[in-house]
């Protein structure tokens, strides 16, 4: 049955290699059901609730993309978004996390209202492979300065605006083993690097009493919390234009990238076509809807997938393994609550380090890419906002090929985008 609904033989793999692959993608991404709830709790909501809402966000969007598109990827809520979602726009721009989750279904829905109309594909084609590298590389950056600062690595300096922690502390030395752990284990091609740095760290910081142990095994919390407590109205609040436009953009361009490279990899290109991309685009849509109302940020395509095709995985039956392993996840809700902030900031600092490969990409030869490149990349950690780097990114990239005489070289849809960025300023500065 699972041969003939998933196609295995035209693909060329069996159900054994497909639930290989499953549990070897599993390992390399499972770390986010111990960091999302970590850095979304930071916004107040119940860190259990956001646990399940992880593992069923994850779970959910998995499944569908295993049974809409058939592609051997996993879906979990996405590191960086999250981070822009906990740190700026409930920490710094002050709105609720309620608002915030509202925003994100929003960006769902037009997110798919942007796939099945095609409109997506214009967007993309609109955006030039610097910047979009670029914005990779930048989320890269965001991610370290917050994964050093829980750390305690880096710190508030009223001289310096930020400095060195004290690295004699336990937790910034746990957090310092930590990465090291993880970059060696990676190195060495070990499964689950980031998993175990995670696990090691914690057991480590319950061993010196810097934590408590909480138990492994117990029935999954409530998700009441946070289930369907989004407050749409309030995202239609007028400075919330560019949060929601931030999510959009950065979910499009992190999803099609992340899927047409996994494809490829998969054997999925039928000369310069990806069979199924569409399919695959809707199915992550449809999992950040579906995130948004149980209680998490933006759930997109998870570029450790590649280890599962890698390992074998060329259809849906690896995806469907995946969200299988996410729902058995739910009972170890206890180990997950025990992870402190300066366990899961390893796993933040080696993922933001892999996400600056982008920028080797990017056109440096060409002063109206790379200037462009470099304000996008550089102002989302100094302005501890993606939404901010996508504005300074998009404006000078359009204004640099204005007054050089190729403003033909601009697409549409960067236009478009550019002036929403000056509107927004223009008009709603805060």
């Amino acid at each position: 049955m699972l041969t003939k609904f998933f196609k295995l033989e035209e693909h060329g793999s069996n159900v054994r290699t497909e639930m290989v692959a499953g549990l070897t993608t599993f390992l390399t991404m499972s770390y986010i059901i111990f960091v999302n709830p970590n850095i979304l709790g930071t916004t107040g909501m119940d860190k259990s609730a956001v646990f399940v809402a992880t593992c069923l966000a994850a779970a959910i969007g998995s499944v569908v993309m295993a049974f809409v598109a058939n592609y051997p990827i996993g879906m979990a809520p996405g590191m960086g978004l999250n981070a822009f979602f906990a740190f700026t726009v409930v920490g710094a721009m002050g709105y609720t996390w309620q608002q915030a989750l509202g925003a994100v279904f929003i960006s769902g829905c037009l997110f798919i209202i942007l796939t099945v109309t095609g409109i997506r594909s214009w967007l993309i084609a609109g955006v030039p492979k610097s910047l979009r590298c670029a914005i990779a590389a930048g989320i890269g950056l965001f991610l370290a300065i917050i994964a050093l600062g829980n750390a305690g690595v880096v710190v508030a300096n009223p001289a310096t605006k930020i400095g060195l922690g004290d690295l004699h502390s336990p937790q910034a030395l746990l957090a310092i083993f930590g990465f090291f752990l993880i970059a060696v284990l990676d190195a060495l091609r070990v499964r689950g690097a980031i998993l175990i740095g995670i696990l090691v760290v914690t057991i480590l910081s319950m061993v010196l009493g810097l934590n408590q142990f909480q138990g492994v095994f117990a029935m999954p919390p409530s998700l009441a919390p946070t289930f369907l407590q989004l407050d749409i109205p309030g995202a239609l609040h007028a400075g919330f234009v560019h949060v929601i436009l931030a999510f959009v953009l950065v979910e499009v361009f992190d999803a099609t990238g992340t899927l047409m490279g996994v494809a490829k990899r998969a054997g999925l290109l039928e000369g310069t076509h990806y069979k199924g991309l569409g399919r695959a685009l809707f199915a992550d849509s449809i999992a950040i809807f579906i995130g948004s109302l149980l209680g998490t940020s933006s759930t997109t395509a998870y570029v450790e997938s590649a280890s599962g095709v890698q390992a074998g995985g060329r259809t849906g039956l690896t995806a469907l393994t995946i969200a299988v392993l996410f729902i058995l996840a739910l009972f170890i809700a206890p180990l997950a609550g025990s992870v402190p902030a300066y366990a899961a900031a390893p796993a933040l600092l080696y993922v933001a380090g892999l996400m600056l490969r982008e920028l080797l990409d990017v056109e440096w030869d060409d002063i109206t890419e790379a200037t462009p490149a470099a304000l996008t990349a550089l102002a989302m950690p100094f302005t501890y906002s993606i939404a901010t780097g996508l504005a300074f990114g998009f404006i000078s990239y359009a204004v640099l090929k204005l007054f050089t005489g190729r403003a033909k070289q601009v697409h549409p849809a960067a236009w478009v985008i550019a002036v929403l960025f000056v509107l927004k300023y223009a008009f709603f500065p805060g």
